[in-house]
């Protein structure tokens, strides 16, 4: 029995597919299905129930399934320690990012630690925070910076970069316009761009409404907060952002929403424990966003 057998073992169970799989461990199928049967032989018993288009596992093969992915684990830390003790950091991590957020330090950390450590492959993406959270609760994700209202989930490790109030971006002609604060109700009497559901500012302000049983007219949404800001300046409504999102522009007025007391938050998250590469980027985030 080979670690290569095992590795293509779970690419099959997870995939449910001999293509998809051998695709995802960069052999031909044949090549796949040739050892999936050698292994199959070793074990005496079948692992999948084959048909044209799918793989489903039998039942030794779902008893075979978490032992495989465990020794796959393990021979992995196996690596890491070597490594570790020749002071080389191998490996992956994924970074997650809060879509259309621009935060330079977050750049500025990925670049020092790639320069520094270029055997890890880093793969950034972006996604909602709602979404972002959960992938890294399941490991799916090493680190994400994320928008959340209060602050940063309990059960994950987390550095607070920024905590804001919500405020409006408004057009100088708007009713609304030059005043340095407003309610909650009087910008929702009118109709609103926001960012989307799933992100902090939007869930700060849904928050919010339900609280105050206001239910908001959503004239629009775009998930970049320039954009949001572009939008009110056209007239399609009144934008609500956090302070720090916001930068003064000629021919709008921001105002504070007074009564919302529910902070918007950007942190950085991760589970513990964090792999050697992730712990080293971390120090580079620290430092970066001087925390």
């Amino acid at each position: 029995m080979e670690l290569r057998q095992l590795e293509y073992f779970v690419a099959v169970a997870e995939e449910c597919n001999f293509t998809r799989a051998a695709e995802r461990v960069h052999i031909s199928q044949s090549g796949v299905s040739a050892q999936i049967r050698q292994l199959e032989r070793e074990l005496g018993a079948p692992l999948f129930e084959r048909s044209a288009r799918t793989a489903t596992l039998t039942t030794a093969g779902k008893a075979a399934l978490e032992h495989a992915r465990a020794a796959l684990n393990s021979a992995k830390s196996v690596k890491t320690a070597v490594d570790e003790v020749g002071a080389v950091i191998r490996g992956e991590l994924t970074v997650g990012m809060v879509t259309a957020c621009t935060v330079t330090p977050l750049f500025d950390a990925l670049s020092l630690f790639h320069r520094a450590h270029p055997r890890v492959e880093i793969a950034l993406l972006e996604d909602s925070s709602d979404r972002l959270v959960e992938r890294v609760r399941s490991r799916e994700m090493d680190v994400a910076l994320v928008g959340t209202p209060y602050g940063p989930p309990d059960d994950l490790e987390s550095i607070l970069l920024i905590q804001d109030r919500l405020v409006a971006v408004i057009p100088d002609e708007h009713p609304l316009a030059r005043r340095p604060d407003i309610r909650l109700a009087e910008a929702t009497s009118h109709p609103l761009v926001c960012l989307p559901i799933g992100t902090g500012i939007r869930s700060v302000l849904d928050i919010a409404c339900r609280a105050r049983g206001i239910e908001p007219a959503m004239a629009m949404q775009a998930s970049a907060p320039d954009a949001v800001v572009d939008l009110a300046a056209r007239g399609l409504g009144v934008a609500i952002l956090s302070e720090s999102m916001v930068a003064s522009r000629t021919g709008l007025s921001i105002a504070v929403i007074d009564d919302v007391d529910v902070p918007a938050t950007l942190s950085l998250i991760w589970s513990v424990p964090a792999s050697p590469a992730l712990g080293v980027l971390l120090t580079h985030l620290r430092h970066a966003f001087g925390s």
